[in-house]
């Protein structure tokens, strides 16, 4: 299957060496689709993860003497090599997570530009020199590595919420552990040869997997050495995380749960809206944070907005991501397949409408028919919960502050979208939305140069854009005194 056979690993990677021979228990990882053994893992936990912890810190001095531009030359080298080996790359990530070939080519490339925008971001950690309340002192601020940071990944986007986070970090001159989903740990390891293979220094990055996220967790949060946590999943987990993080004071950089709402105003043009829907709501099989999960149509347009984004959805080619054509691929598991038709039974029997799809897949496995429903309110458990997978509920508002009200009506606050033609209305809406994205008339809207996270409880901090690297730095002032 791949052209690059030595991307395909069966051990962690600790301080440059690929270990976990003497890890007792192991763990398969298997193709979403055929549910077939594609690698056996050693599963890892605290033993490991505490000496990647060790490893991590005694490389960081050395990594964060060199220049900014020193270690912008090689995390452009690992820029590089990732795009050379795209196509692979690609290939491993759909067999373990599932989304179709195209999608999985256009997250590697997406998690690339991170490391592309990083390498030159670290030359911009600028400090100041602040003008002074007395003349035989100067006051500097100076920007320095914060050291050694834990980055807690999931499945959805196993190669680019790695970049995201270790780009920045590496940029900024700290050393990294890496914890990737159980469900993912081949893209993770896959782009860690590569990282070798570009030169980053053995410790810098370290890769720790296993199926005991628990143990694995409480190493990295416990640990006085780690000094930042950055993490990608649900707001339940995140909390924990933060709780644990709390005792030693770590930075953390939360990037949590949604309720994405995309509304339709009546002036929209709907070609656009159906259109920008369509790949808000079911890119990866409706399972991203930031995918819609609740639609706002007004009444006026409700109807043929519910008409035209059946129709598209009926168009969907459900299957193996690996086979030409495919656009829908499996869900990540039962429990995920479970969760969908929860959401949609408990919709129908309080009075939603199948308008399209509403089964599981003829091909079986975790695979869903991706569905709309019409006629659906408050009372539902899709209007408050995420269901992270291919099924889209519409919902029916009157005036603009109803549809405001509504998409703020949750304590989650990642994305939101709306369609609108009224530039006055672009401006109120942007404004009393409550979410830390907006994306107007646009239905996908992350990219690197862009900060990319929540407020409320989906999160904390920023990721990409020049706001994204300061996560991973501290400031540090310098008073200098008795100058004549």
């Amino acid at each position: 299957m791949l052209k690059n056979l030595n991307l395909l690993k069966t051990h962690g990677y600790i301080n440059g060496q690929w270990v976990g021979d003497n890890v007792k228990s192991r763990f398969d990882v298997t193709n979403a689709y055929t549910n077939e053994v594609i690698s056996t893992l050693p599963d890892m936990g605290k033993k490991e993860t505490d000496e990647a912890i060790l490893a991590a810190n005694a490389a960081w001095p050395e990594w964060r003497s060199r220049t900014a531009k020193e270690r912008a030359a090689i995390l452009k080298k690992w820029f590089d090599l990732i795009m050379s080996n795209q196509e692979d790359l690609a290939m491993l990530m759909t067999a373990e997570q599932g989304k179709p070939l195209a999608e999985a080519r256009g997250e590697v490339g997406y998690g690339a530009s991170f490391i592309e925008w990083f390498a030159e971001e670290g030359k911009r950690t600028y400090g100041d020199v602040i003008p002074t309340p007395a003349n035989d002192r100067r006051i500097l601020v100076i920007k320095q590595p914060i050291g050694v940071v834990a980055s807690i990944t999931p499945w959805n986007f196993p190669i680019a919420m790695i970049t995201r986070k270790c780009a920045p970090a590496l940029a900024a001159g700290c050393p990294v552990v890496i914890k990737p989903a159980a469900e993912t740990p081949l893209s993770a390891l896959a782009i860690a040869e590569l990282a070798d293979q570009a030169g980053i220094p053995k410790g810098i990055i370290n890769v720790i997997v296993g199926t005991n996220s628990s143990e694995i967790g409480l190493a990295l949060t416990d640990s006085k050495i780690v000094r930042k946590l950055s993490f990608t999943g649900s707001t339940a987990v995140g909390k924990i995380l933060t709780r644990n993080c709390a005792d030693t004071m770590k930075k953390v950089s939360m990037e949590l749960g949604g309720n994405a709402p995309f509304i339709v105003f009546d002036d929209a043009d709907l070609d656009a809206a159906v259109a920008g829907a369509m790949i808000s709501k079911f890119r990866n099989t409706g399972q991203t944070c930031v995918c819609t999960n609740r639609f706002l149509v007004q009444e006026g347009i409700y109807e043929e907005f519910v008409k035209r984004l059946a129709d598209a959805v009926k168009s969907l080619n459900v299957g193996n991501g690996m086979d030409e054509g495919v656009n829908q691929g499996p869900l990540i598991s039962l429990e995920a397949l479970d969760k969908v038709k929860d959401h949609l039974s408990d919709a129908v029997d309080r009075g939603a409408v199948i308008v399209a799809g509403g089964k599981p897949h003829q091909n079986g496995g975790t695979m869903f028919e991706p569905t709309v429903v019409s006629n659906v309110d408050s009372s539902m458990k899709i209007a408050s919960e995420e269901t992270f997978g291919p099924l889209a509920p519409i919902f029916k508002f009157s005036t603009e502050q109803e549809a405001i009200d509504m998409a703020n009506d949750t304590e989650f606050g990642l994305a939101s979208y709306f369609f609108t033609n009224d530039i006055n209305r672009i401006w109120r809406v942007s404004e009393a939305l409550e979410y830390g994205m907006v994306g107007v008339n646009e239905g996908v809207i992350s990219n690197e140069v862009a900060p990319f996270g929540g407020i409320k409880e989906s999160g904390l901090g920023r990721e990409g854009s020049h706001y994204g690297i300061d996560d991973f730095l501290e400031l540090k002032y310098i008073c200098m005194g008795g100058l004549k």
